[in-house]
């Protein structure tokens, strides 16, 4: 077999590889990607971008069924349907475009796509398998490992038949009459009330005390409201026990130490993802870990010369956005530019209804951290954007250090709230103060306004409440 050569070989074609390649390309850097199944990774083709097409036409869904049963604004329509294989059909071509827009850059930038099973030979050889049952062998001088991450499965409760994983959440044939949601992470919370907006009965089963632990708890008040208005039945301090005998049920254990069984004929289960490390040769490099997660340095290197890791592989937090940012680095630094990854802020977003969006320190962090903080939110209900849009719950809150006033984070929670996060992550890294924001004029009348509110009330002079 005669190797192929390269200078950079990326193993996994998702957001970290696609980026860290087209970068590469457009640096003169010769590169190849390995990608087993379609490029874009899980964020274009089983996550992000198929779980908001499928959130925006359950909202849609609901829209129009709300306004069947009347609605203030005088708008009425006949009862809605829904074609769900129109539907899934609309959302994946919208991946479609997506994936092969990624395929059109990579190409223009000069870079070879292999589709394939890669396995690492050592650190720097890489034997792909492609479909045709080909074997092509790789040698270059620098190895990217991007193979992203996987869903987490319960061993006593494995996927299959009624038990599903996201990826299949995402394509249904139809809609389950009772849905039992494991998990109210930001997965679970996402598809649960999605299912929910298109018909199905859904309780959500939660192990921990409160929904979406990883956020602080006045942020998430608002949305256990929502959720509870839609009618979702919530389990928290529940654990699960697995399916009864007959199949059509979950057994699960109430804070209370009670067995219950709850009906449902389709199980979602989303309890996290983890690193996906196994089935490709990895453990052939002993590289040094970090638990399940592969050790990286601030240039993202790994224990090994010229093998660097990026994106979910390296651990928390798993973001796209944050693997499109190492990837980028990544390349700049094999091209001999010197970068580091040390970003002050990295928006992270739950697409639950309303919105969470959580950019730079909480309160709580910042206590945590011995620093002395002025904290103050804006609550929608007083924005009259807000109002507009019949969406008044939530609020926009700012964190900052009490003696000169750097902005240290941002929180909000509320519809559209999403698209605050650029805001909120520039004013982060460009260092700037709570008079800066408060002094800045924001359009009237916009969301936004809660923006600039939230810093002057921290000033102690909001001028709407």
């Amino acid at each position: 077999m005669q190797p192929i050569s390269t200078h950079l070989l990326v193993i996994g074609g998702g957001p970290g590889g696609y980026v860290a390649a087209i970068r590469a390309g457009q640096l003169g850097i010769k590169t190849i990607v390995v990608e087993a199944a379609q490029l874009g990774g899980t964020c274009l083709n089983i996550g992000c971008i198929p779980s908001k097409a499928l959130i925006h036409a359950a909202e849609e869904f609901d829209k129009a069924q709300h306004y069947a049963s009347g609605s203030a604004i005088g708008i009425s329509a006949s009862a809605p349907s829904i074609d769900l294989n129109r539907t899934v059909a609309w959302k994946d071509g919208i991946v479609k475009r997506l994936t092969g827009g990624v395929g059109a850059l990579l190409k223009k930038n000069d870079v070879q796509v292999i589709n394939g099973f890669a396995r690492i030979l050592d650190g720097k050889t890489v034997e792909v398998k492609q479909a045709d049952g080909e074997l092509v062998r790789i040698r270059c001088e620098h190895l990217l490992l991007a193979a992203g991450s996987e869903a987490v499965e319960l061993p006593f409760m494995p996927y299959g038949g009624m038990v599903v994983s996201s990826t299949e959440a995402l394509s249904p044939e139809t809609i389950p009459q009772q849905l039992v949601v494991v998990g109210a992470g930001y997965i679970g919370l996402e598809l649960g009330t999605a299912y929910r907006k298109l018909g199905a009965e859904v309780t959500v089963v939660e192990a921990a005390d409160r929904l979406l632990p990883a956020y602080d708890a006045e942020l998430t008040k608002p949305v256990g409201a929502a959720i509870k208005r839609l009618g979702i039945d919530l389990r928290l301090g529940t654990s699960v026990l697995g399916l009864n005998a007959g199949g059509d049920g979950v057994r699960v254990r109430e804070a209370n130490g009670e067995e219950t069984l709850l009906s449902c004929d389709r199980v979602l289960v989303a309890v996290g993802r983890r690193p996906r490390t196994g089935g490709w040769g990895l453990e052939s490099l002993q590289l040094d870990m970090n638990g399940r997660a592969v050790k990286i340095d601030d240039q993202c290197r790994t224990s090994m010369r010229n093998v660097w890791a990026i994106g979910d592989l390296a651990g928390e937090p798993m973001l796209a956005h944050r693997a499109m940012a190492q990837g980028e680095m990544v390349a700049d630094i094999i091209s001999g530019k010197r970068r580091h990854f040390m970003p002050n802020a990295m928006p992270a977003v739950c697409f639950t209804d309303p919105e969470v969006v959580v950019v730079g320190m909480s309160p709580d962090e910042a206590d945590k951290a011995g620093l002395d903080v002025i904290s103050a939110n804006f609550p929608f209900a007083a924005n009259g954007r807000a109002m507009t849009i019949e969406s008044t719950d939530g609020f926009v809150r700012v964190v900052a250090r009490r003696d000169n006033h750097l902005i240290l984070g941002w929180q909000a929670v509320g519809r559209g709230v999403s698209e605050l996060s650029a805001a909120f992550g520039q004013s982060i890294e460009l260092g700037a103060t709570l008079e800066d924001v408060a002094g800045t004029i924001h359009a009237h009348p916009t969301l936004g306004e809660a923006v600039q509110e939230a810093a002057l009330r921290a000033l102690g002079h909001a001028l709407h409440i």
